[in-house]
């Protein structure tokens, strides 16, 4: 039995949520998002609360069960509070540069790196070296800060590269000279 799946999610007021057969419609003060849902799950609201059953009990059942319930609360999160990661550029002349739809990564390669902006998602420049990635969707938000990071991440011997705020890199201490 999952654990996760059997837990109830709370609903906030100002969060509405549509079950139709296609899947889950939630619309916040943030936004929509709409995700598929196999047939085999049910979804009930009790007293501002949903509850996601099986209908049946096959392995298939099983192992959607938890992990539609954890998707659901993401979404429902996203609406109401959005997610943000936030990155830093480490580095002797690595620096972030916003330009109208794109953002521009310089990080001691010959050319700054490009990378398109989703209408999802908002890129907030808090500084030269800092930036947050902001949105309702954790997916897309993990995986645009995953790509950037992508780029260059961080080495364990100067520390220098992209990591995310908070993250410690592990030194290792180099050649010793005579």
């Amino acid at each position: 039995m999952s654990r996760i799946g059997k837990k109830a999610i709370d609903i906030p007021e100002s969060v509405s949520i549509l079950i139709n057969s296609d899947g889950i419609i939630i619309k916040g003060k943030y936004g929509t998002i709409e995700q598929p849902v196999a047939n085999f799950l049910k979804f009930e609201i009790l007293n501002n609360k949903l509850y996601i059953t099986r209908k049946e009990e096959t392995t298939k059942a099983k192992e959607f069960h938890g992990l539609i319930r954890a998707i659901v609360q993401n979404m429902i999160l996203g609406v109401t509070n959005r997610f943000t990661k936030t990155l830093i550029a480490e580095g002797v002349g690595y620096k972030f540069q916003l330009d109208k739809k794109s953002l521009l990564v310089n990080v001691g390669f010959t050319h700054p790196i490009e990378f398109s902006i989703p209408p999802e998602l908002e890129i907030k420049v808090e500084s030269a070296i800092k930036i947050s990635i902001i949105g309702i969707n954790k997916e897309k938000v993990g995986f645009l800060a995953a790509k950037i990071r992508e780029v260059k991440p961080p080495e364990p011997y100067k520390g220098k590269g992209i990591l995310y705020e908070g993250e410690i890199v592990r030194r290792k201490v180099g050649k010793t000279g005579k």
